[in-house]
């Protein structure tokens, strides 16, 4: 009798462990294809851009989150002739209510022409140039530089760096490898620098901002 008692006893203690053990790999199964599930989700998300100026078909498009500017202006129909990139981003990755202008070469020569009235060497004409819009997203210089021509010495390219006053290759590494460990406060704070002295400092101060 007691035998019988221990089968059934060990029967039951099996068939329970069993049922959990199915649980679990159903549950696990479950959780995995529910993340597997938000993943694709996140990859395939959409943003609204809107693209104005010289393309063919300006509007609002949605497009994928990894798309590039380059990529919204083939959906809006590819630019007009006149248009003019010289200083869109066109490699940049889009973002949800972005707005893009493209500039006509009418529009770029006109507002060259007002930074610079007098003629200058084209080089020199591009240095000083910004976005004419200030909520155009798509220029390129609209994150280091504003209307008066200094140089964000937080987010400036080391072209733009070397672009001061007695600052060269090395110097703009140096400043560059600063940053990226300590972001500058103050303009001051460019002095902690390796190779930057007071007399350095005094050269280019009217020449960078953060």
């Amino acid at each position: 009798m007691h035998k019988k008692v221990l089968n059934i006893f060990t029967f039951a203690v099996v068939f329970i462990l069993f049922g959990i053990s199915v649980y679990c790999i159903f549950e696990g199964t479950s959780v995995s294809a529910s993340t597997k599930t938000s993943i694709v989700k996140d990859e395939d998300k959409t943003v609204f851009i809107d693209i104005k100026g010289a393309v063919n078909n300006p509007g609002v498009y949605e497009v994928s989150s990894n798309s590039r500017i380059i990529d919204v202006i083939k959906e809006a129909g590819d630019l007009t002739e006149e248009a003019d990139t010289s200083i869109i981003n066109l490699s940049k990755k889009v973002e949800d209510e972005m707005y893009i202008i493209v500039y006509t070469k009418e529009e770029m020569n006109s507002y060259k022409e007002k930074l610079v009235p007098k003629k200058t060497i084209v080089k020199e004409i591009e240095k000083k140039i910004v976005c004419p819009d200030e909520d155009n997203d798509a220029c390129l210089n609209n994150s280091t530089s504003n209307i008066t021509g200094k140089i964000n010495i937080n987010t400036a390219t080391k072209e733009e760096l070397e672009s001061l006053p007695s600052i060269g290759e090395a110097k703009a590494n140096n400043i560059i490898e600063y940053r990226e460990k300590n972001k500058f406060e103050s303009i001051e704070d460019i002095k902690k620098v390796n190779g930057i002295g007071d007399s350095l400092y005094e050269k280019i101060k009217d020449n960078i901002e953060i």
